[in-house]
C-alpha cells in the first residue's frame, strides 16, 4: 500500500493572501509542495522554509528578532534575507522565495538562489588551521571557516571512530530507536573532501610545541598550524568500585558508546542507570521506550535539583515512576559482582545492562602540558583565545567571561560548543568577535521537553509561572532580585523571549 503523502498546510501562496490573513506578523501557506512562512516587518515580507534545518522545529511559533527568526525548540537562528543559519544548533541555510506586494496582495514566486555569505577580507588570514577535536565545536568551526571562503587547509584531528555525530540525540530518540541511523551525522561522509576539510580519524593529539607552532600525534607525526583550536571536549567519569570494567557496564559519549548499549539492550530484561542526571534519565526514559525495565541509582535526594531546584526534580522523578521507572535515590553503587550490583544501604540489584552517567570531565591534558593558563577549564577571553597567541579553545574545555553573569563560566551544553565553535572560526581569520551567546540547553523526557536559558550556579529565589505538574510553566532563578536563568516546559516562545532578553540586558 502506497502511503498518501501529505498536502502542505496553508493556502497557495503563488495566487496570492491578503495582508490581513497575517497572524503576528506571519503566514504559513505553500508553493507547490513546499511548505512557506512568510514573515511580515515593517514594509518588508519575506518568505522563507517553514521548518528549522535542525530537527524541523515549526518556524511560524518562533520569533522573529530584528532580520532574522529563531526556533522554537532549540533556538537555531536563520537570516530572513537569505536563509543562512546564522546560529547553531541549525547549520543547514533555509530556501528563500521571491515576495511580491501587489493591490494589497502578497504573492510568492520563484525560490531564490542561496546568496554567498557577506565576507570580510581577514586582515591577516592564516594558511594552516588546525582543529583538534571531532565534536561539536570542532565541526563547527570547520565548517564556518569554509562557508566563510576560507581558502586555506582545515585539518581536523579526533580521536573519535566516527564522523562528527549529533550528539544530543545519543542519548534520546536514537538510543530509543525512533531516529534511523542515518541521521546521526552532522554531516555525510562526502561533506568534508567535497568542503576540503581533512577529517582524520582515530587520531589521538598528545602534545603542544606553542614555539615551533606543532601539534604531535600518537603515531608520531608532526602536525604544523598557523591557528589552532581545541575542542577536545569531556569524558564521561568512569565508576571506581569493583566490577565497574565488566563489559555489560557502559557509560555513553560517543556514537560507538551508544551502538555498545542498544547491542546490549537487545538482550537484556533490566538495566540499572547509575547516576539521575541528564543523561542517566534521557538514557532510562529512552531505554523505557524499548520495553527494557529500568532502575535509577543516585546519591541525591531529588534528580535533577542542583540545576533545575527541587520542584522541578520532584515532577521529572514522577514524570519517570509514571513510566515505569524504578528509583533508588539517597543511595550508591559499592560493588558489581556479575549481574550484581550491592548498594551502600545493602540492597542487591540484578541487571543485564549498567549505564554510568555520573558527570563527565574536560579534557585539559594538552592545555595543561602546552602551558595555558587553566582554571577549571581553559581560560579564553572574550574571543575564545587561549593565554598563548593563535591558539583557541571552544566547546565543553572553555572557561570565557560571560557577560551576562560578569564571571568566568564553563558549561557543558551541546548548543554552547557549537555556537563556540563558529565564533572561534570567525575569529581565527581576524574578525575579533566576541562570544556573548546567553547559554542554552534542552532535555527530552518521553513527551517532555525541558529548555534552560541562561547559567545559575546558585540561586536565592525560584518563582513560577504555570503549572509545573500541568506540563505548561516558566521558572525564573533569580539571585539577588535578578534573573540568571529560565527553565520551561512547553513555554517555547516564552523561553526565546528570555533569552533576547538576556541578551540585550549584556548589551547595556
Amino acid at each position: 500500500m502506497v502511503q498518501e503523502q501529505s498536502r502542505p498546510s496553508g493556502p497557495d501562496l503563488t495566487q496570492g493572501v491578503a495582508l490581513a490573513e497575517f497572524a503576528d506578523g506571519k503566514l504559513v501557506g505553500h508553493v507547490g509542495d513546499q511548505e512557506v512562512l512568510l514573515v511580515h516587518r515593517g514594509t518588508e515580507i519575506f518568505g522563507i522554509a517553514a521548518e528549522c534545518s535542525h530537527y524541523h522545529g515549526p518556524l511560524s511559533q518562533g520569533l522573529v528578532v530584528g532580520d532574522s527568526i529563531r526556533c522554537p525548540w532549540h533556538h537555531a537562528c536563520f537570516d530572513l534575507r537569505s536563509g543562512e543559519a546564522v546560529r547553531a544548533p541549525a547549520i543547514s541555510s533555509l530556501a528563500c522565495w521571491r515576495v511580491e506586494q501587489r493591490n494589497g496582495q502578497v504573492f510568492v514566486h520563484e525560490k531564490l538562489e542561496q546568496p554567498k555569505p557577506r565576507v570580510k577580507a581577514p586582515v591577516d588570514a592564516p594558511d594552516k588551521i588546525v582543529i583538534v577535536g571531532g565534536g561539536g565545536a570542532g565541526f563547527a568551526a570547520a565548517e564556518m571557516l569554509r562557508r566563510r571562503e576560507f581558502r586555506g587547509s582545515v585539518l581536523m584531528l579526533s580521536n573519535d571512530t566516527a564522523a562528527p555525530v549529533d550528539r544530543p540525540n545519543l542519548s534520546k530518540d536514537y538510543l530509543a530507536g525512533s531516529a534511523p541511523e542515518d541521521w546521526m551525522p552532522l554531516r555525510p561522509d562526502s561533506f568534508y573532501d567535497e568542503a576540503g576539510i581533512e577529517l582524520r580519524l582515530n587520531t589521538e593529539v598528545i602534545g603542544i610545541d606553542t614555539k615551533a607552532r606543532h601539534v604531535a600525534t600518537a603515531s608520531g607525526s608532526k602536525v604544523a598550524y598557523d591557528r589552532l583550536l581545541l575542542a577536545t571536549g569531556a569524558e564521561p567519569v568512569r565508576l571506581s568500585v569493583p566490577g565497574a570494567d565488566q563489559p555489560h557496564v557502559h557509560t555513553l559519549r560517543s556514537l560507538a558508546d551508544c551502538r555498545a548499549i542498544i547491542d546490549t539492550a537487545k538482550g537484556a530484561r533490566r538495566v540499572l542507570v547509575i547516576g539521575a542526571s541528564f543523561i542517566g534519565l534521557e538514557v532510562a526514559a529512552a531505554l523505557r521506550a524499548r520495553n527494557i525495565e529500568v532502575h535509577v541509582v543516585a546519591p541525591e535526594k531529588r534528580p535533577m535539583e542542583r540545576v533545575l531546584g527541587a520542584e522541578i526534580g520532584d515532577f521529572v522523578r514522577a514524570l519517570h515512576e509514571e513510566h515505569g521507572v524504578v528509583f533508588h535515590l539517597e543511595d550508591t553503587v559499592v560493588a558489581i559482582v556479575g549481574q550484581r550490583a550491592t548498594l551502600k544501604s545493602g540492597g542487591v540489584l540484578e541487571a543485564d545492562l549498567v549505564v554510568v552517567g555520573i558527570g563527565v570531565r574536560p579534557r585539559l591534558a594538552l592545555a595543561e602540558q602546552a602551558g595555558l593558563a587553566i582554571d577549571r577549564g581553559i581560560l579564553v577571553n572574550a574571543f575564545l583565545e587561549t593565554s598563548v597567541t593563535d591558539i583557541y579553545a571552544a566547546g565543553d574545555i572553555a572557561r570565557w567571561p560571560d557577560p551576562h553573569f560578569e564571571a568566568n563560566i564553563r558549561v557543558e551544553h551541546w548548543v554552547v560548543a557549537q555556537r563556540q565553535g563558529q565564533t572561534a572560526a570567525l575569529n581565527m581569520l581576524g574578525q575579533r568577535e566576541k562570544f556573548d551567546a546567553v547559554p542554552f540547553f534542552w532535555s527530552q523526557h518521553y513527551d517532555v521537553p525541558i529548555n534552560y536559558v541562561g547559567h545559575a550556579e546558585q540561586w536565592d529565589e525560584i518563582t513560577v509561572d504555570g503549572d509545573i505538574k500541568g506540563k505548561d510553566c516558566l521558572l525564573k532563578y533569580k539571585r539577588k532580585g535578578r534573573v540568571l536563568a529560565v527553565a520551561s516546559i512547553f513555554r517555547d516562545l516564552a523561553s526565546l523571549q528570555a533569552e533576547v532578553k538576556m541578551e540585550r540586558e549584556a548589551m547595556l
